[in-house]
């Protein structure tokens, strides 16, 4: 009797006989679900596999506080992990548009392998509304790899640091905390590897019973793991960040995290350079000044034309219209909404700075624009 032997095309190695199964089996699938693919029919029973685009499975939602919510999601097979203080992109379909937004990861790696975001819900905020008071276990979210540079460096583990956060911007202090002082049934633990850490924090919120986290805090500070000094807006009034100097006596001698609104961190860059201490900034939200005209936004390659006011961002804009778009931060920042613009001009919701692209005049290619913080300034033509 004659053997065959069978090769690989591809890579000219005999393959397994485990090998030639699987991609029978596959192919028999193939057939059964024509003319859907396999991977469609593995998406709905099986999305969180290895090898599949990354999606989570929210597992439990929990309220914070009447405007926020803790959603615990079960990542799929390849998520690659994350260091406190990062954010990850989450998608979702929202009346049948797909959004994007980035939320901060509000705790280390757990050892049950979920992962958590805190959200809350702002003004007209079409995503976090919804996650806040809407979504439910069982939901599936579309998600990234973790991003950010807003963690601890190596060095980080001793020494005397100050986090200075304000609203939500807590959410990525408390990943951090979370990871140096974990909590369990019996307290607040301070292990070894945290035990050269002096840390003060100083949380703003606009009253007691809105501070997201207020009871986490609270237990570090009574466990001697952290100094909270919580100022509240209806009782203290708005933070003057020159009053830092006083309720931090030590503060020349600290390194200092910051994540809130811009009009805080603008007022702490500005203190800290005067008094040449290191500031090291997470910014949620760019400020904005005062909205111009609207205009007509064509997109060259989808055909789609579509009228904006000059408040909201293309990128924000072309959405709503259910054009997918590339996105990231939505800050300004990580550079991954950046399109070219053609024809037209665009406001920069920052700072009023308008650019034009003229036919004939500016580069053929288009003049990139960040679509986050842009708004059209008149009829405009997009690359996309």
């Amino acid at each position: 009797m004659t053997s065959v032997a069978f090769r690989d095309a591809s890579t000219g190695t005999r393959p397994s006989w485990s090998h030639s199964l699987r991609r029978q089996v596959r192919r028999v699938a193939e057939a059964a679900v024509t003319p859907l693919d396999v991977d469609d029919v593995l998406d709905v029973f099986h999305p969180l596999r290895r090898g599949a685009p990354l999606r989570g499975r929210i597992v439990a939602v929990r309220p914070e506080t009447a405007d926020a919510a803790t959603l615990e999601i079960k990542p799929g097979a390849s998520w690659a992990g994350h260091v406190p203080g990062q954010y990850v992109r989450i998608g979702i379909d929202v009346d049948g548009v797909r959004h994007w937004r980035a939320y901060s990861l509000t705790h280390g790696p757990r050892a049950d392998g979920l992962i958590s975001i805190t959200v809350k819900a702002v003004p007209d905020g079409h995503v976090s509304d919804y996650l806040v008071h809407h979504a439910a276990p069982g939901t599936t979210l579309h998600l990234e790899q973790a991003a950010g540079e807003f963690v601890l460096p190596d060095a980080g583990t001793a020494g005397k640091l100050l986090f200075v956060t304000a609203g939500s911007g807590i959410t990525p202090v408390i990943g951090m905390l979370r990871n140096l002082y974990p909590s369990t049934d019996t307290g607040v633990l301070r292990p070894a590897r945290s035990a050269d850490l002096d840390i003060v924090v100083v949380h703003v919120a606009p009253s007691e019973p809105s501070s997201i986290f207020r009871a986490d805090l609270q237990a570090l500070d009574t466990a001697g793991a952290i100094r909270l000094v919580a100022r509240y807006d209806d009782q203290h009034g708005v933070l003057d960040v020159a009053d830092l100097d006083t309720l931090v006596p030590d503060l020349a001698e600290r390194r200092t995290f910051a994540c809130g609104p811009a009009g805080l961190l603008d007022a702490l860059e500005a203190h800290h350079a005067e008094a040449g201490i290191d500031l090291f900034v997470e910014q949620f939200r760019t400020a904005r000044v005062e909205a111009g005209a609207g205009g007509t936004v064509a997109f060259t390659q989808g055909g789609t034309t579509l009228e904006a006011d000059g408040a909201t961002p293309i990128l924000d804009a072309a959405e709503e219209a259910g054009v997918l778009m590339p996105s990231g931060c939505r800050m300004g920042i990580c550079m991954g909404c950046v399109l070219p613009l053609k024809e037209g001009s665009v406001r920069d919701l920052r700072n009023g700075q308008v650019t034009t692209a003229v036919p004939g005049e500016t580069d053929p290619r288009g003049i990139l624009i960040q679509t986050c913080v842009s708004a059209a300034a008149g009829a405009c033509s997009i690359d996309h």
